[in-house]
């Protein structure tokens, strides 16, 4: 019996080719950061340097701690007149997803579902019994 170190798929038990993995994800995050410095600096070139939701002007010295937004949350969705961006603070703008998140897991009954995913929602309960040990145990 043979026995290859290294991590293996879930349900097929094949070796899993990690430096290829490595290699997807990395040129996933380059274009994802070339996408996202076109339109930042188109989006800085539009607006005022100002967080669209607690007024914090900004300056050249802390100009990285604004960020751009996209309204409809698809960072796909990039139309040059900038009408899907606004600006916001990090602060801001992680407050705006933190809503966005919550928002989806109410329409999902506490599931969080990320829009135009389709898949297995998520019904494991890890207390699902306890109660029921609680009562013997007493």
């Amino acid at each position: 019996m043979t026995s290859s170190s290294g991590p293996r798929h879930a349900k097929t038990g094949k070796p899993i080719d990690s430096a290829k993995l490595d290699r997807v994800v990395a040129d996933a995050r380059k274009a994802s950061d070339e996408r996202a410095a076109g339109y930042r600096e188109q989006a800085l070139k539009l607006y005022d340097w100002v967080c669209g939701r607690c007024a914090r002007t900004f300056t050249r010295e802390n100009l990285r701690e604004l960020t751009v937004h996209h309204k409809d949350m698809n960072h796909d969705n990039n139309p040059p007149d900038g009408s899907n961006w606004e600006l916001l603070c990090v602060y801001c703008h992680d407050n705006e997803h933190q809503k966005y998140e919550e928002h989806l897991a109410s329409l999902a009954g506490g599931r969080v579902a990320k829009p135009g995913v389709a898949g297995k929602q998520t019904t494991h309960n890890p207390f699902e019994g306890l109660a029921d040990l609680l009562k013997k145990d007493g």
